[in-house]
């Protein structure tokens, strides 16, 4: 039904499909995958949501978290890929409610339609791809598809994707894929129903003309219609990322990023940046590496003003940028953060992160990795120190197919949720073991 849909797209846009074999190679080659992930994480949280130690939330608990996703890839032509992905996450012995989103829980999706698109063309100089694809850009700080989590996240979009030696391009129009526990998950696209009518485009050039690093620049555009006013803004920005393979060892990144347009009718500007530099120790045989990173992004300090100061985080992978225990976006923050890690042995990494927490305006909220929650309310003339977060990881490559990861976070709360209500420390530890074939 789903590829129905895409010829149906295609036509509509002038592509024949009456023989979509025609202008393949008589002798061309056939191959057919699939794919099997089995992943299942164990996590105990203790006050990651409240801060408060007086009494026991439905997310003071322990839960398992568990997906199931089987594919297939199927290759006909040099020039023609098709892929498929069904999906089936669950979350189990928990005292919340197993409804993805709500109350931070992951929830329960009965086997679903993950991926299901079609790639014509060659994938590295020019090709289309059209149908349900994960997109992800550069560190994945405006779009990613957000991996930690059981569901992650995919859109139905159109991608153009042009390439040359040193330098690529990619243009697209997509709509990011809703969870619906008791019916398909669609997108705004596929969902006649749905009056939202988001539309997220955008272009993406990457260029290696700079030997020593990745320079990027991207324009992205989001448009959703709501009853309080239409959302109709872009973010422009650019990436700088070096390779320390060839600065001996030394490594930085620096990514700035400003957007300006329209959120539930309320005039956006906004901006953020992210500057980052590290040292690896090449030739040592644990190859550790140290660092120190600083992100920063606009907040607002007046509701009542009739305009919106808060970056729009849009759709990232915030897990691993500012703290594992996922209690701050890319929106009204500032965040320095040491970074250690080390390769004790080949099939084994071990990192340990120190991040420091302030909102960047406390007229405005404190922002969880999802962009929407809120910490507390709005608390004018409260302290901005939301405080440190510590992060242990550990992942082995235990096989050729499995792979572990094992963590353990603590939070030392600050002085702005003593000035907001509790201010209790929080701890979160996780064991998660994936199987990949």
């Amino acid at each position: 039904m789903y590829f129905f849909h895409l010829l149906l797209i295609l036509a509509a846009h002038g592509v024949s499909v009456a023989n979509p074999w025609s202008a393949l190679p008589a002798q061309a080659p056939s191959s057919l995958r699939f794919n099997f992930q089995a992943r299942v994480r164990g996590e105990l949280r203790d006050n990651v949501y409240d801060f408060d130690g007086s009494g026991n939330a439905v997310t003071d608990d322990q839960w398992l978290l568990h997906r199931v996703r089987l594919g297939i890839e199927w290759q006909p032509a040099d020039s023609l890929r098709v892929e498929l992905q069904g999906q089936d996450v669950r979350e189990s012995f928990s005292d919340r409610a197993d409804t993805p989103l709500r109350q931070g829980a992951e929830g329960d999706d009965a086997f679903d339609l993950r991926l299901a698109s079609m790639e014509i063309g060659h994938p590295k100089q020019l090709s289309l791809k059209l149908g349900r694809q994960v997109l992800g850009y550069g560190d994945e700080r405006l779009v990613g598809p957000l991996e930690w989590l059981n569901f992650s996240r995919t859109f139905d979009a159109v991608k153009l994707h042009y390439g040359e030696e040193d330098w690529s391009l990619e243009g697209f129009a997509s709509s990011v894929v809703r969870l619906h526990e008791s019916k398909f998950n669609n997108s705004d696209w596929t969902d006649s129903q749905n009056p939202r009518r988001q539309i997220f485009s955008g272009l993406y050039l990457s260029s290696t003309a700079l030997a020593v690093q990745v320079t990027d620049a991207y324009a992205f555009h989001l448009h959703e219609e709501a009853p309080n006013g239409s959302t109709d803004f872009i973010t422009l920005g650019t990436r700088m990322k070096g390779d320390p393979l060839k600065l001996r060892g030394w490594d930085y990144t620096l990514e700035l990023a400003g957007q300006t347009g329209q959120v539930h009718g309320r005039d956006l500007n906004a901006y953020a940046w992210h500057v980052e530099g590290g040292y690896n120790w090449l030739n040592h045989a644990w190859k550790p590496r140290l660092a120190l990173e600083y992100s920063f992004s606009s907040g607002d300090g007046d509701a009542a003003d009739g305009r919106v100061g808060t970056f729009q985080n849009l759709f990232p992978t915030n897990h691993p940028p500012y703290g594992l225990m996922d209690t701050m976006a890319w929106q009204n923050m500032h965040n320095l953060v040491l970074r250690m890690a080390t390769h004790p042995h080949q099939k084994v990494k071990t990192t340990f992160d120190v991040h420091g927490f302030w909102l960047a305006d406390t007229g405005d909220a404190w922002y969880r990795a999802n962009g929407t929650t809120q910490v507390r309310p709005i608390t004018p003339g409260a302290r901005n120190f939301a405080g440190v977060e510590l992060d242990l990881t550990l992942q082995a490559k235990l096989t050729q197919h499995l792979d572990l990861l094992l963590g353990y976070s603590h939070f030392v709360a600050g002085s702005y949720l003593e000035d907001t209500g509790h201010g209790d420390d929080a701890d979160f530890a996780y064991l998660m073991l994936t199987l990949n074939y």
